[in-house]
């Protein structure tokens, strides 16, 4: 109860801060898997035949342009009871090609926004990527990069997954560093598939340890739809991402969601259990006073994302192949501020 009474306490004071004091920059940072954001062309080289005019979902422009709607109705509510605008930045899992991020940032409720993209087609059998999106006027893009994961089967045939993206530049004068993942999937089970989700993770942990090597105190999101839970090893132990952290320990990250995924919040759910999947993970010189510095995170799940009735209610409200809802997952978020010097 007094661990309950003092976060509601510091939930209290962060909010008074972004209300009250006008001194203090704040800006939010999302991610949302946005389940089988496809065009309707068939592309030969990958399995989209279901999403398209002939295939099994019928999936046409109509189709297309509903799910562009919703996607961009749930984007820009996020973090605005906060904010009064939809995310600063934004990653994003399961978009097929850049042409279906250019019709979303082209909406009319996000393009005042002027959002800028980072997207490479990776290999995934199924086509779908990660991308990143971030509001042009506040973040100077200086380097892009994907992030190629090596797997293999058992007959060592080589499995083709999501590439992983880090992408750097300036905000409000600082570097700043993300790295948005979609870890492989557990089909097959969560045992039996835990070691590729291991090797992703090594993938993601080599590459935050490039960036210290560069800047040792570097300030660096890393964000994804990662398919394990806070608590995993893949998370906890190969990422060392705790849900407190030593600010001595450069290379351990700050994991706000262990504490939301012990409560029993999750990002979806499935046979009558949440999991957390969705996760935004920092370094620890975000948790500083000094700079930008991580202030709260959440999981946007507000009832008109969920299900309103039946089996499935509470639940993300989908949109699988003929049902136009939102996605299978709730999106996350955080805030980070900083103080402005005169």
């Amino acid at each position: 109860m007094k661990i309950k009474i003092l976060l509601v306490n510091y939930l209290l004071t962060i909010s008074y801060i972004i209300a009250q004091n006008p001194t203090f920059k704040v800006f939010s940072v999302a991610f949302y898997n946005l389940e089988n954001l496809f065009d309707t062309e068939n592309n030969p080289d990958t399995f989209d035949d279901a999403y398209t005019p002939k295939g099994s979902y019928h999936w046409t422009g109509k189709k297309l342009a509903t799910k562009i709607d919703n996607l961009a109705l749930a984007i820009s509510k996020i973090g605005y009871n906060e904010l009064g605008h939809p995310p600063n930045f934004l990653g994003v899992a399961e978009v097929e090609n850049i042409g279906v991020l250019e019709l979303l940032i082209d909406h009319p409720l996000l393009k005042p926004f002027d959002y800028g993209i980072s997207h490479f087609n990776s290999k995934d059998r199924r086509g779908i990527d990660v991308a990143f999106l971030y509001r042009r006027n506040q973040f100077s893009l200086i380097n892009e990069q994907k992030h190629f994961l090596t797997l293999t089967d058992e007959a060592g045939q080589p499995i083709l997954t999501r590439d992983q993206l880090c992408v750097s530049g300036i905000l409000d004068g600082e570097p700043l560093y993300f790295i948005i993942n979609h870890w492989p999937s557990r089909r097959g089970g969560a045992k039996r598939s835990a070691p590729k989700r291991i090797l992703a993770a090594e993938l993601t942990k080599k590459i935050t340890d490039s960036i210290y090597k560069i800047h040792a105190e570097a300030n660096i999101i890393v964000m994804g739809d990662f398919n394990d839970n806070p608590t995993n090893i893949s998370i906890k132990k190969v990422l060392n991402a705790k849900a407190s952290i030593r600010k001595t320990n450069s290379d351990e990250l700050f994991n706000p969601y262990e504490f939301h995924y012990k409560k029993g919040s999750g990002s979806l759910g499935f046979r009558d259990k949440w999991y957390l999947f969705d996760q935004i993970l920092v370094s620890s010189s975000l948790t500083d006073t000094i700079g930008w510095q991580y202030l709260k995170s959440n999981i946007f799940n507000p009832l008109f994302l969920q299900n309103k009735k039946g089996k499935y209610k509470g639940y993300p409200n989908r949109s699988a192949g003929n049902k136009f809802g939102f996605s299978d997952h709730f999106p996350v978020y955080m805030l980070l501020g900083k103080k402005v010097k005169y």
